[in-house]
């Protein structure tokens, strides 16, 4: 133990014989406490994203409790802080709109208060970096709890998997290869149990994520939500926190460039989701790093897709933990990692993975088998998107890593949705449909808008997948030939506001390339001509927003977050 009851930031509260003391003192004992519960005690913060329309986290009122336990066994003191839950099946338009405000409200719980060290609970995939981007600039000893993926769905025998199957089937409903009956008995068997998607979307994605850097216990991640070790995960994860604010474990003690290198890493050999490029430059920058999407691009040919997961994959986040989960996949990945990365237990990462082992090899794969051939993520550039945007090479169709087809645009998700099933649609599969006005500022927030659906008529005929190009995200759990994330988007000026329909498109995957074949002078007299939206004065939240986010290849974060946090408040 390196620290003192002294040391402690709750002393300045509970410790010192003044007035204000006092006035601490007597306010928590009117909670019914004494002073041997939390004087000289390190005082953790649980921050809870539960709410009751939050699915992924419908389990949280039994692991906070769990947690608490794990808090009291190290001589420490639990204080249960609710934060605001990010439900991302029901926030509208987005929860990406919210995710930075979690991460205010994360940091400012911890300052404000007397909290000496933190439990952060979260999973559904917004809360797992907004609750890091907090804590990482607060710098106080945080542990991530994740919520864990929810068990496998069924319907008649077959296996099904959360957003993944609900777009491969509404397509085949929409084809009419399936009954609104069958369609209605899908929707009561994908989602069983509490937890978050058990496909390899963002939220398995993200808590991996959180592991690989060091702020979760090994393992952690893969746990199911309801089974018995995520019980167990959530006590031992309370006496991590106590022994972390001891030792002085803060962020900043394992938030490095080798850090977000093993995220990265561990991301494409997932095939995680596209938005983890987003959310892991938002958490390199709160550390101070310099972080951006190349790092990303740097490593997609390097890295081989191991993990067998839906939607690039077969299997699930349930087959996947049986199979040896996190650790037996950091295992296979040795090479290419830096094992003697800090992480919060006050270990190194290689200490985990060295002795884990993987039980199935069909579902974590070795690296001269893996699940494709082309890389899990890419970075594309071209004179559309001179900042980037991302695409999933490994769920597309692998026809059209190369292609070339004529543009047809739509300024917003409203007019594409009225227009797309127009039976009179100008449309082949061979068409680039692009959507922009719905990036970070333009939506606002940058929904999940960018895995398109196609157009009526052609998913008749049997059409399954097409070029599509917007300024959006989408879903972890989707799949396709989706360009994402351009940057930057059309709302601010950004050059992708100067494709027109019937503009030749030309996509190179390979070459990590995306342009609109037009003459140099045509385009440029059409950038000279590009403004801004007029976007209004909003109020609140939403223009707070508005004004300060950054673009997709910065984190979307805001542009005066960067970096680690405000002083201590005044104890007068």
């Amino acid at each position: 133990m390196s620290k003192e009851p002294t040391e402690l930031r709750s002393h300045r509260w509970f410790g010192v014989n003044d007035l204000r003391s006092f006035g601490h003192r007597s306010r928590i004992k009117q909670l019914g406490y004494s002073e041997e519960d939390f004087v000289g005690k390190p005082i953790i913060g649980i921050i809870n994203t539960y709410n009751d329309i939050s699915p992924c986290h419908g389990h949280f009122p039994q692991r906070v409790e769990e947690i608490k336990r794990g808090v009291f066994q190290s001589g420490g003191f639990p204080l249960e802080l609710p934060a605001i839950g990010l439900s991302e099946n029901f926030q509208k338009p987005t929860t990406m709109l919210y995710r930075n405000l979690l991460a205010m409200e994360t940091e400012e719980l911890l300052r404000s208060y007397p909290i000496d060290g933190a439990v952060l609970m979260g999973g559904c995939d917004k809360t797992t970096p907004g609750l890091l981007m907090g804590a990482i600039s607060m710098d106080i000893p945080s542990v991530y709890f994740p919520s864990g993926p929810m068990m496998s769905g069924c319907w008649k025998g077959q296996t099904l998997g959360s957003g993944s199957d609900v777009w491969k089937y509404w397509d085949e409903l929409r084809a009419g290869n399936i009954s609104e009956c069958e369609w209605k008995g899908m929707e009561g068997g994908i989602a069983r149990t509490p937890g978050h998607c058990m496909t390899m979307g963002t939220a398995s994605t993200m808590t991996a994520i959180a592991e690989v850097l060091g702020f979760s216990l090994p393992g952690a991640s893969s746990i199911p939500a309801v089974m018995a070790d995520q019980s167990r995960l959530a006590a031992a994860s309370g006496r991590l926190a106590v022994d972390a604010v001891w030792n002085n474990r803060a962020p900043s003690t394992i938030m490095s460039a080798e850090a977000v290198h093993n995220a990265s890493v561990v991301a494409l050999a997932m095939g995680g989701s596209t938005n983890a490029i987003v959310h892991l430059v938002a958490l390199g920058r709160r550390a101070g790093l310099d972080t951006t999407n190349d790092l990303f691009d740097a490593l997609a040919s390097r890295v081989p897709l191991l993990a067998n997961i839906r939607p690039a994959g077969d299997y699930l986040m349930q087959d996947f933990y049986d199979a040896g989960g996190i650790l037996g996949l950091l295992n296979r990945l040795q090479d290419l990692l830096h094992l003697d990365a800090p992480i919060i237990t006050g270990g190194v990462l290689g200490d985990e993975v060295e002795p884990a082992e993987v039980h199935e090899d069909n579902i974590i794969r070795g690296v001269d088998n893996p699940v494709s051939s082309v890389p899990a993520l890419r970075v594309l550039r071209g004179n559309m998107c001179p900042d980037g945007a991302v695409i999933k090479p490994a769920s597309m169709d692998p026809k059209k890593l190369r292609h070339v087809g004529t543009a047809l645009v739509f300024d917003s998700y409203r007019e594409y949705k009225a227009q797309i099933d127009d039976p009179g649609l100008e449309v082949d599969e061979d068409t680039v449909l692009i959507l922009r006005g719905s990036g970070p500022v333009g939506a606002p927030g940058m929904p999940e808008w960018g895995m398109m659906p196609l157009p009526k008529k052609l998913v008749e005929r049997g059409v399954r997948d097409m070029v599509r190009i917007s300024d959006a995200r989408m879903s972890g759990t989707s799949y396709g030939t989706c360009i994402l994330h351009v940057a930057p988007e059309s709302a601010v000026g950004g050059p992708f506001a100067a494709v027109r329909t019937g503009d030749l498109i030309e996509l190179d995957v390979t070459a990590g390339t995306i342009n609109a074949k037009v003459d140099e002078a045509e385009w440029a007299d059409r950038l000279a001509r590009i403004a801004p939206a007029d976007l209004g004065h909003e109020r609140g939240y939403l223009g707070l927003y508005r004004r300060h986010v950054n673009q997709a290849d910065q984190g979307c974060d805001f542009d005066f977050l960067a970096g680690v946090g405000n002083p201590e408040p005044e104890i007068l």
